[in-house]
């Protein structure tokens, strides 16, 4: 199982570097999973973070790109709310992917289903 150590303390990764216990997320987790995939975070990827994080508590499961950019869109409005945003803040990358599935993973989410 890889690892992840953060202020002294291991976090547990999944195979595929997400979180093994969700509870294991913070800000501190959040920020050096960001540095792991190459990224500063930014005010804008704290917001995403944020929303993706109430959608999860909301619908229980990470969304794939269509209903992410659908939630966006309805609570940061339609600028926001578009695939070409979330690709501009997260470009995807070979090692984690997708916009969505960058977002779970920093935010200490499970993998979305419908992400390849």
């Amino acid at each position: 199982m890889a690892q992840l150590i953060v202020a002294g303390e291991t976090v547990d990764l999944d195979p595929e570097g997400y979180l093994a216990n969700l509870e294991d997320w913070s800000t501190a987790v959040a920020a050096a999973l960001a540095e792991d995939e190459g990224l500063e975070l930014t005010d804008e990827h704290w917001e995403l973070i944020e929303l993706i994080r109430r959608f999860y508590d909301e619908f229980d499961h990470s969304p794939a790109m269509r209903p992410l950019v659908k939630y966006i869109s309805l609570h940061l409005g339609k600028e926001k709310g578009r695939s070409i945003y979330l690709m501009q803040q997260l470009p995807p990358n070979e090692k984690t992917g997708s916009p969505p599935k960058r977002l779970a993973r920093i935010a200490g989410l499970p993998k979305p289903d419908n992400c390849l």
